[in-house]
């Protein structure tokens, strides 16, 4: 069928009246998203010449897949597109430079443990695997320390499990998180055990979703931060280990150049150097944390 059947006055009369553009009451910029996507997803229903039992397929897939909505949307690039979409606008508006921005993804804890000093152990739980040592500093867009600044990091075990996600139930609520107040040098320095890269759980929404696009569901080894500090944007990133198979087949998409240092490994230790560097914050909503959902232990 032709698309112009969208255009009729009967639906499109449909979508005004569903969005309330026919009422004074509600949000304004909400009843416009709402009504483009109401379009934009009939489109796609008369393009594809979509069936009965495909929608309903679909709607019991978005009901069944719930659980699983923080690793669809990075799974599918639409969070990756976000920080395409991000990087765009500060083109525009000429902030360029600074630490690559790059997905959070679902597992981040609030309230870690507040930290200090040069020799922060993040592991707590016993993990026979090689040490990891990383070392830095977070400075600003001329190369001036950044002071006071508090850099959240996280990541998941040698079994590719994440404290407080942890299926086995073995991990302690904040084993390898941690925030550290970093001194006036802007420098830090932290030490665990050896991350492993994981795979979505096999079987769920997101492996059966990936599958059936002629994707795999793996994720290389890597570490996340945030970096807050006053006077600076507040970043989001994460390294992934460039010696890993999946370094650069990301399935999150969260691989992105200049986040691929490689381990320098000696022994049973492996040592990161990785610097971080700030843009300065227009405004004080730039240093806040996006209002995303996240989980507190």
């Amino acid at each position: 069928m032709d698309k112009s059947f969208i255009k009729t006055a009967e639906v499109q009369a449909l979508f005004d009246k569903a969005a309330g553009l026919d009422s004074d009451g509600g949000n304004t910029r909400l009843k416009a998203i709402t009504r483009d996507l109401l379009e934009a997803v009939a489109a796609i229903v008369v393009d594809h010449d979509v069936t009965e039992n495909e929608f309903w397929a679909a709607v019991k897939y978005v009901q069944d897949g719930a659980g699983e909505i923080g690793l669809i949307i990075p799974g599918i690039g639409l969070e990756h597109f976000m920080d395409l979409f991000l990087d765009a606008k500060d083109a525009e508006a000429g902030k360029t430079g600074g630490t690559p921005r790059t997905i959070e993804g679902p597992l981040y804890v609030a309230g870690a443990p507040l930290v200090e000093g040069l020799d922060v152990n993040l592991t707590t739980d016993p993990d026979d695997t090689t040490n990891l040592y990383m070392t830095g500093v977070v400075t600003g867009p001329d190369g001036e320390p950044v002071r006071d600044a508090i850099l959240h990091v996280w990541h998941a075990n040698s079994r590719g499990w994440y404290s407080h996600f942890d299926p086995t139930t073995e991990q302690t609520p904040f084993n390898n998180r941690r925030r550290i107040k970093l001194g006036p040098d802007g420098r830090y320095a932290f030490r665990s055990k050896m991350p492993r890269g994981y795979s979505v759980p096999p079987g769920g929404a997101t492996d059966v979703y990936m599958a059936a696009l002629g994707r795999h569901g793996n994720r290389p080894a890597h570490v996340h931060f945030f970096i807050e500090a006053p006077g600076y944007r507040q970043l989001t990133t994460q390294i992934n280990f460039g010696d890993d198979p999946f370094a650069k087949e990301d399935f999150a998409f969260g691989t992105r150049e200049g986040l691929l240092p490689v381990p320098i490994w000696q022994g049973d230790a492996a040592s990161i150097a990785f610097d971080f560097v700030l843009q300065l914050a227009d405004a004080a909503d730039e240093q806040q944390f996006s209002t995303r959902n996240r989980a507190a232990a």
